[in-house]
């Protein structure tokens, strides 16, 4: 079977979301749904549900830092799942780092699991087809390629980087190029050109392409 890693990145402030939000008790572990669970537990969740007759999932590994730490830990505990292990990272650098050190952590006693990384601040309304979507990148990436989660556009959004893909007949769209936030006349023409996706932060990838991929 696919050995998938989930990798959550909880490092985020959430200063957008204040004063509800806060730097000491950012978006991601609020209760901002109809669920009882806050973001990040409706994220670890999310990845659980994955596991199928090709696909095991081990515990989570939470990128966080070093104010977060309990928090991360309570909300864990509260899942009544193994918490897994929890990464502090010494001062927020985004995504890159993150995930360099999830990837360095996950490959230690000979593994190479497919990393499954998502931010820990976003929800999901259609649960199936978003298992679905992650069960078909972890094939993908099984395969060795990098797969990232493109969400179809229903408006002209200035607010999120785009991905411009090119159609094939297989299962999956090949990503032609990044484009980041446009501009609302950028935006408009993206949406009538199609072909367009809002990139969801959703990474898909081997740990040892991740490294190969940075060196």
């Amino acid at each position: 079977p696919i050995d998938v890693q989930p990798v959550i990145m909880a490092g985020g402030s959430g200063t957008r979301l204040w004063p509800l939000s806060r730097a000491g008790y950012p978006k991601q572990f609020l209760v901002l749904t109809d669920s009882e669970q806050t973001l990040f537990q409706e994220a670890v969740l999310r990845l659980h549900r994955i596991a199928s007759a090709d696909i095991t999932v081990s515990a989570p590994l939470t990128v966080t830092n070093d104010e977060h730490r309990f928090l991360v830990l309570d909300q864990l505990r509260e899942l009544k799942q193994p918490a897994g292990r929890v990464l502090l990272e010494p001062s927020g650098r985004n995504t890159a780092p993150a995930l360099t050190l999830a990837a360095l952590e996950a490959m230690q006693g000979g593994r190479d699991p497919v990393l499954m990384v998502t931010p820990a601040d976003q929800t999901a309304s259609q649960q199936a087809a978003f298992t679905a979507a992650l069960q078909q990148a972890a094939r993908q990436a099984q395969q060795g390629r990098i797969a990232i989660l493109g969400i179809t556009p229903d408006r002209p959004e200035t607010g999120y980087g785009y991905i411009k893909s090119t159609p094939t007949p297989a299962d999956a769209a090949v990503v032609a190029r990044f484009v980041e936030k446009p501009d609302a006349a950028t935006a408009r023409k993206y949406l009538e050109e199609g072909g367009y996706h809002w990139n969801s932060g959703i990474f898909v990838l081997k740990a040892s392409v991740w490294l190969a991929a940075l060196e």
